[in-house]
């Protein structure tokens, strides 16, 4: 295992040195256990590759790390307080996941509040007015699509931020609205970028089985190895080529002091 973990260092590397600069990246972390004690795996989820990091920590400071404060890309995420500290501090262009917002006003529709309820409703029809239009996006010219678009997302923010009921649960999600809203519709001026996080939480899944399979790690060279193997399996499947062949030519190379492979070459590296 050491002798993969070392031959896939480069391959990692590169990849790690190339996140800063991506146009998008999806993110997504979830729990790790290293010597039984708590850590994370980040899940970052690009075009052109997917790349994991386990870390101590569970805050802004290892995207700043890992992106950099000057990140000019579009970073795909959920409502986690690290991510939105990120955003502050480092005037990041974001778009936060519409399917978790979408759970969020749900459960105000299940709080015993009728007042939650009804505010809670007229949330979950704006948003589901709104995906009416994203389905649309095949039928409709254009310009009538994006005149739409920007209809339902008004009227979302509206429901949001208009008629809010005094109770704890509604004031919260209408300051969320306040704070935040527009983030919930970058991809509007964004073309080609998904609403939701789901490549992200897609890219993850996989790491928590590992996670319940082999009850994480016991050392830095088993975090090494977990990150890298699970970089170079999920790009090779992102890019539908072989990971038994990239492993192959990784380990080949390694052991004749030759320069390792890249994860890139079907897009034009070597």
């Amino acid at each position: 295992m050491g002798k993969v973990t070392r031959a896939l260092e480069q391959p990692y590397a590169e990849l790690l040195a190339l996140l800063p600069s991506v146009a998008v990246a999806h993110v997504d972390e979830t729990g790790h256990k290293d010597k039984g004690e708590p850590w994370w795996t980040w899940c970052f989820r690009t075009e052109l590759f997917t790349l994991y990091h386990i870390d101590a920590y569970r805050n802004a400071d290892v995207l700043m790390k890992l992106l950099g404060a000057d990140f000019a890309g579009l970073l795909g995420c959920d409502y986690f307080s690290a991510y939105r500290r990120y955003m502050r501090e480092c005037s990041i262009v974001v778009q936060f996941c519409l399917a978790h917002l979408i759970r969020d006003v749900k459960f105000l529709t299940k709080l015993p509040d009728v007042r939650d309820q009804r505010y809670g409703e007229r949330l979950r029809q704006a948003l589901k007015d709104l995906f009416a239009v994203i389905h649309q996006r095949e039928q409709l010219p254009p310009g009538i699509f994006a005149l739409r678009l920007q209809q339902a997302r008004q009227h979302v923010l509206d429901a949001g931020l208009i008629n809010v009921p005094g109770t704890r649960h509604s004031q919260n999600m209408a300051e969320r609205f306040r704070r935040h809203g527009e983030a919930y519709f970058t991809f509007i001026t964004h073309p080609g970028v998904e609403p939701t996080n789901n490549l992200a939480e897609q890219a993850i899944r996989f790491v928590v089985i590992d996670r319940h399979i082999t009850q994480g790690t016991r050392s830095e060279g088993g975090r090494h190895w977990s990150e890298r193997i699970w970089t170079a399996m999920a790009t090779c499947a992102q890019q539908g080529c072989s990971v038994y062949d990239f492993l192959y030519a990784a380990i080949t190379r390694w052991f004749a002091n030759e320069p390792a492979p890249s994860l890139l070459t079907n897009n034009g590296r070597t």
